[in-house]
């Protein structure tokens, strides 16, 4: 049987067999975003407790999900798996002080740089504006990604409950606008983000490729990947300081 097929069998009778074959079958799902989690917080949590993570969001998506509604459970899984895994990884608070403080410079540096030149901010201004040379940058980058992308996780579903793969979720009454808004606050960044910036987002979020693979493909290294995804998600979260200031 398919997932929607015993997900009918589990609202109708909650049992336990049926529940534990729904886990067993979806568990390579959590595998996924646990890996891809895991690498992007630069491998600074233990890869099975990201899984156990997952499970867990897994386990809430099966006990939440409603077959009726049209919306796909592998949809709604993956939403609830991720946000279940951010808010474990944000509980522990394992991001160091002094890298919460270079996230909070960089965004605040991003947010002048965008005022003056759009999305498209040099490595050397933006080096520049930090005060510190563009190989100095490349560190502070690789560095702060750790933070970002939770950053990122953490304004966009608190306020609106969806992330920014995951637009088809049922949403209460009262937050269907700041939906709609986010959606198409982020859709419109995304779209006049510099080319090599709009493929990483593409590939990362939407073909869900790892930073290896985009890597590849854009044949530039895995750092330099992780390094210009960072710029990325702080020109998204700048873009949407207009509907959650």
């Amino acid at each position: 049987m398919d997932n929607l097929e015993l997900l009918k069998l589990y609202k109708s009778n909650k049992s336990k067999a049926i529940k534990d074959q729904l886990i067993t079958k979806n568990v390579e799902l959590v595998k996924i975003i646990a890996g891809r989690l895991y690498h992007s917080y630069n491998s600074n949590v233990e890869y099975e407790d990201i899984v156990s993570y997952g499970i867990l969001g897994l386990i809430d998506a099966i006990d939440k999900f409603d077959p009726d509604k049209n919306v796909k459970f592998e949809t709604y899984a993956n939403f609830r798996i991720r946000g279940t895994i951010i808010d474990h990884l944000r509980n522990l608070d394992w991001v160091p002080r002094s890298t919460r403080q270079k996230y909070k410079k960089l965004e605040e540096v991003m947010v002048k740089l965008q005022s003056k030149y759009g999305l498209e901010i040099d490595d050397k201004v933006l080096a520049k504006e930090l005060n510190i040379s563009v190989e100095e940058l490349s560190s502070f980058l690789s560095e702060v990604s750790i933070f970002s992308i939770i950053s990122l996780d953490e304004r966009v579903s608190e306020n609106s409950n969806f992330n920014i793969i995951c637009d088809d979720i049922e949403t209460r009454p009262e937050s269907k606008y700041i939906k709609n808004e986010t959606k198409e606050i982020l859709v419109e960044t995304v779209e006049n983000l510099p080319e090599r910036e709009r493929m990483i987002i593409n590939l990362y979020y939407f073909s869900e490729l790892t930073y290896k693979e985009i890597s590849k493909v854009l044949n530039i290294s895995e750092s330099r990947v992780s390094q210009l995804h960072t710029k990325c998600i702080v020109k998204l979260k700048n873009s949407l300081k207009s509907i959650y200031t």
